[in-house]
């Protein structure tokens, strides 16, 4: 594209599309690698990743064959009728984990935390009866921005516009068990919590905080529920981000790297669960669609091979260590490292913001988590090298 060609695709974008979110005045064209690339050619390290989502970077050779290959064949039919890819998809994540039997397809990640607290309620129901309906979120949460979805995420700049919400929800203290104990009751179907928050600011989940959380939802016979949207599919160095813990939830929320840029999301639930959802229950039309599916079934045996997350958690290791220099180097700068894996948090003394906008001047896209949070999310396939440019650049931008 040409300057002026460029120009009007802002142009077009701001006229046309609802301007949701605060974009920058280039237009991403393609990606290779872990790079990506604008219509004027410049080149961009991608420490943002679509938001976790493109786990395998951009371009791979598996993933375009196998979206050319199904998209030959099949694309949709709806959930009116059978297709393969979606139950080789399913069988695939149940047997990833020992706590799953069952698995719901959907869209995204928000509609996964939709069917996820139906699902709870559902369960709550048919178990127990009326009137335990009550779920608990916590500070820092963030699960989503559609309805059911929003009213268990704790940012109230995301809540005010929109209330009043779905009512019955109750927010603890994270990684406070007591806080937690507090808040239970006889009225709690389930509480939802993320093993490593991502908008809440990188803060990773005690084991001690997991292990009450599930000690606690045993004793008021309350679902637990992991929403592992950003942190889980190999992230933090192990397939699924609450595994060091060794807790097991009764369900998991899964969405964005699953099909590594495709939209689906799912639900995965235990068998219990799954026996009190019946035929009519809850829906979809898109969610589980040969096509989307077919690719995540690639990208999910690519990302849970024992070799890949060794990789992960070496890179991730290295990635650590050079961050901690990095905050020697700059305290009157950085405040605080968080994260665990490929998903790293800075906390700054001044606009996260403004240090995101200034990489980006310098060729390395990064993300933020609320003011004063920068957000590493690299696709997993990144090598030491390029931890070395990003450091590079926020040596020089965070002084």
């Amino acid at each position: 594209m040409t300057t002026e060609q460029t120009a009007a695709a802002v142009q077009t974008d701001r006229e046309y599309i609802l301007q949701t979110y605060v974009k920058p005045s280039f237009v991403i064209e393609r990606g290779e690698g872990v790079y990506l690339f604008d219509t004027e050619g410049r080149r961009y390290l991608d420490f943002v990743s679509g938001i976790a989502v493109n786990a395998l970077g951009y371009g791979d050779a598996e993933v375009t064959a196998t979206i050319a290959e199904q998209a030959a064949k099949l694309i949709h039919v709806s959930n009116l009728y059978l297709t393969a890819p979606a139950g080789e998809l399913a069988r695939m994540l149940v047997e990833s984990h020992p706590a799953f039997h069952r698995v719901f397809f959907a869209n995204s990640g928000a509609e996964a935390v939709e069917g996820a607290i139906k699902f709870a309620r559902r369960y709550a129901r048919d178990r127990v009866g009326e009137g335990k309906t009550a779920i608990i979120a916590f500070d820092g949460s963030f699960h989503g921005r559609t309805m059911g979805a929003l009213a268990v995420t704790a940012r109230e700049k995301y809540r005010e516009p929109f209330e009043p919400l779905m009512p019955g929800v109750r927010f603890a203290a994270f990684n406070d068990a007591a806080s937690l104990e507090a808040t239970m009751g006889p009225d709690v179907c389930a509480v939802i919590l993320e093993p490593v928050q991502g908008e809440g600011g990188l803060r990773v989940a005690d084991p001690a905080f997991l292990r009450a959380a599930r000690a606690l939802c045993d004793q008021y016979g309350a679902l637990l529920i992991f929403d592992e949207i950003q942190c889980g599919m190999g992230r933090t160095g192990t397939l699924w981000a609450h595994e060091p813990a060794g807790v097991y939830p009764d369900i998991m929320t899964i969405a964005k790297p699953l099909a590594g840029g495709l939209p689906i999301g799912a639900v995965l639930m235990s068998q219990a669960v799954a026996d009190t959802i019946h035929v009519g229950d809850h829906g979809t039309t898109f969610g589980g669609n040969p096509l989307v599916t077919a690719v995540a079934s690639v990208v999910l045996r690519r990302v849970s091979d024992p070799a890949f997350l060794a990789r992960v958690r070496e890179v991730s290791s290295y990635l650590d260590e050079a961050l901690h220099d990095l905050a020697a180097e700059r305290a009157d700068t950085i405040i605080e490292l968080r994260g665990r894996g490929l998903m790293r948090g800075l906390r700054l003394t001044g606009s996260a913001s403004a240090a995101r906008e200034a990489a980006q001047e310098r060729g390395l896209l990064v993300a933020t988590a609320g003011e004063d949070v920068l957000r590493l999310l690299p696709p997993l396939i990144i090598e030491p090298r390029h931890v070395d440019d990003s450091i590079a650049v926020l040596r020089r931008v965070l002084k």
